[in-house]
């Protein structure tokens, strides 16, 4: 490792912290606060694909753009800067729209997700652009260290005070309301200190040929090499998978194991916890046996872990255990998955950036959002619609099998290595 790496890479990662501070918050509880105005599961669903739809829009096309962005201080920079701030302010905005009207509520979602995401791809794309190839999956599982960090703040820290009812001065009545205020604070916070300790690259201006976006996304597969395609069929289902639980988890914790709103976002805060615990070693891992073997590893860990969350309530509630052991499992299950949720996640950017080049980093980078976020848009309406008609267990199996899908289709993937593990 070259010298000051995890220092550089942890600064880095502060862009990831703020997107992990309002993702479990926003996924949690923006299905909550559409619970108050809706009743169908699967319009649920096609709601919470709202954030998905911009980010599909939204992310490849601003990463691109700031691809040919050249500034004093940077190409990536110039986005967070103003971006981070503007997806703070509007993000503790929302449970204050969350408690107006639906249409209120619905143009708050669409305000907010236009600044976030097109702030994510240039966060994202800023690691590759200052780490090199060899050290990308350890990188990459610091600053998904930090998003875990945010996570588990957002979860553990935040989210009990969901329940916490005080009246305080500009504020109010706190109750669903302090955790996003809080945590646009720590957003705020945070994007300042990256602008001040993180300094971009400089990139000459007029020796660089422009690639215009549509054709640097068309050249990923044009390529003859399909690796690239694989990995992003790959990701597709195993987002698919993870999206059509996700929506719905604090709901069915609420409804079937009898937690409060408050309690209820910890059970995702399992998942953060061990995202945040798994990330590096997920990264070092990958260094040792290879990103794609830990990555099909990681898929077979949540096929079966989601296989036990379907069966879950047989084993436990239905012979009579205990609140405390049903949900003690559960949360159990919920850390594991996040353990191999981390270590699928980490390794998936590094091998399609292995594939990338300098010029070409933020639409690979595009791309990868392309995928993922169309999971998230396909997803959950379906599986909100199954919720509706078979019950919320029905998506603990849609979820795995969709992770052994993903496992066949990665296994065909023969790039994104690092030169030390293609050598082998």
């Amino acid at each position: 490792m070259e010298k000051g790496f995890y220092r550089t890479t942890f600064m880095i990662g502060l862009g990831f912290f703020t997107m992990g501070l309002m993702d479990p918050l926003y996924d949690n509880y923006v299905p909550v606060f559409l619970n108050g105005f809706v009743a169908s599961r699967a319009l649920i669903g096609t709601l919470m694909t709202i954030d998905n739809i911009m980010a599909l829009l939204l992310i490849p096309l601003v990463t691109a753009w700031s691809d040919n962005t050249r500034t004093s201080f940077g190409r990536r920079m110039p986005f967070i800067v103003v971006l981070l701030p503007l997806s703070a302010l509007t993000f503790a905005l929302l449970p204050y729209a969350g408690g107006a009207t639906l249409g209120t509520f619905i143009l708050a979602l669409v305000v907010f997700n236009l600044f976030k995401q097109s702030a994510r791809g240039p966060v994202v794309a800023l690691m590759p652009d200052t780490i090199s190839n060899e050290d990308r999956s350890e990188a990459n599982g610091v600053i998904n260290m930090m998003g875990g960090i945010a996570a588990v703040v957002g979860t553990v820290a935040l989210a009990p005070m969901m329940d916490l009812r005080l009246v305080l001065p500009l504020i109010g009545d706190t109750s669903r309301r302090l955790p996003f205020i809080i945590a646009a604070m720590l957003i705020v916070g945070a994007a300042v200190l990256l602008r001040v300790t993180v300094r971009e690259r400089v990139l000459p201006d007029s020796p660089v040929k422009r690639t215009p976006v549509r054709a640097s996304i068309r050249s990923i597969f044009a390529q003859e090499d399909k690796s690239a395609v694989y990995i992003l069929l790959a990701l597709f289902l195993w987002f698919s998978a993870y999206w059509g639980i996700r929506p719905f988890m604090t709901l069915y914790v609420i409804e079937y194991l009898g937690l409060s709103e408050g309690i209820a976002g910890l059970s995702t805060g399992m998942v953060a916890i061990a995202y945040l615990v798994f990330a590096v070693p997920s990264g070092i891992l990958a260094h040792r046996i290879g990103r794609k073997r830990t990555i099909r590893l990681a898929l077979i860990g949540m096929a079966l872990l989601t296989l036990l969350m379907f069966s879950h309530q047989w084993w436990t509630i239905r012979i009579g255990a205990s609140t405390y052991v049903a949900v003690g499992t559960f949360w159990g299950l919920l850390f594991l998955f996040g353990a191999c949720w981390g270590a699928a996640n980490t390794n998936s950017f590094p091998m399609l950036w292995q594939m990338a080049n300098l010029d070409t980093m933020g639409a690979y980078t595009g791309v990868y959002y392309v995928f993922s976020q169309a999971a998230a848009i396909v997803t959950p309406p379906l599986t909100g619609l199954i919720v509706d008609l078979t019950g919320f267990r029905s998506i603990f199996l849609v979820s795995s099998v969709a992770m052994v899908a993903s496992f066949l289709v990665i296994g065909r993937v023969r790039g994104g290595e690092t030169a030390r593990i293609t050598n082998l």
